[in-house]
């Protein structure tokens, strides 16, 4: 294997699979997809159409009980709802804090998780999809370009300077991330975003609002279904 991409059925997440594989090929890419006590178990099922799709390995990790004592709202037993307005409005009740849908540490526990792996499996890189809109105003800290320069470098060290980290994505809007994925042909329709665990997308929540502006930025229609 030469590539191992952070993968949760996603968006930001499924383009990145797909350089991966455009560079590499499906039979030397591996997906890497992490459960760890979310709402949204689809994007658990959408990770497994979009993997099938690219005709990619695919395996899991299940990490839920790291989170169980977390207040985080995106997780199961949560005791508030998850906000239903754009992160930028969530920012001004929270004096600059994460946002209560930041899964403590994620991308941080995530990597170092993937990179472990990814040298079981003789791999050289790691994809993951952080991008400049989720680090904004610090909702999601573990998102930024400080925090993928300081990790990327810890990994790179302490894997005996054998493995990369790329985020291709981390100084690049979610717009970007759309526009790159229809390049290439990314399947839209097999991805899951919302932080609902519905049936069809809410339409809302953060995450789904930002998808929305998006694909409506590139002037495209999202292929998912939305109530």
């Amino acid at each position: 294997m030469k590539a191992l991409v952070l993968f949760s059925g996603g968006l930001d997440s499924s383009v990145c699979l797909g350089l991966a594989v455009k560079k590499y090929g499906p039979e030397e890419v591996l997906a890497l997809s992490i459960y760890y006590g979310q709402k949204h178990k689809k994007e658990m099922e959408a990770s497994e159409k979009v993997a099938a799709f690219y005709g990619v390995r695919r395996i899991t990790l299940d990490l839920g009980e790291i989170f169980k004592d977390s207040t985080c709202t995106l997780l199961e037993g949560a005791k508030e709802d998850i906000p239903h307005e754009e992160y930028a409005a969530q920012l001004l009740k929270t004096d600059g804090a994460p946002v209560n849908t930041y899964v403590p540490y994620r991308n941080g526990l995530f990597l170092s998780s993937a990179a472990s792996i990814a040298l079981c499996h003789g791999c050289k890189v790691i994809y993951y999809g952080a991008h400049a809109d989720d680090a904004a105003g610090s909702a999601y800290p573990d998102t930024s370009a400080e925090f993928n320069n300081a990790i990327s470098e810890a990994i790179y060290i302490g894997s005996g300077k054998t493995l990369k980290v790329e985020a291709p994505f981390i100084h690049r809007s979610k717009a970007d991330v759309v526009a790159a994925g229809t390049e290439i042909g990314v399947p839209f329709y097999l991805t899951w975003s919302c932080y609902e665990g519905h049936e069809k997308a809410c339409g809302v929540c953060g995450t789904c609002r930002d998808r929305l502006k998006a694909f409506q930025e590139n002037g495209l229609e999202d292929p998912v279904e939305y109530e």
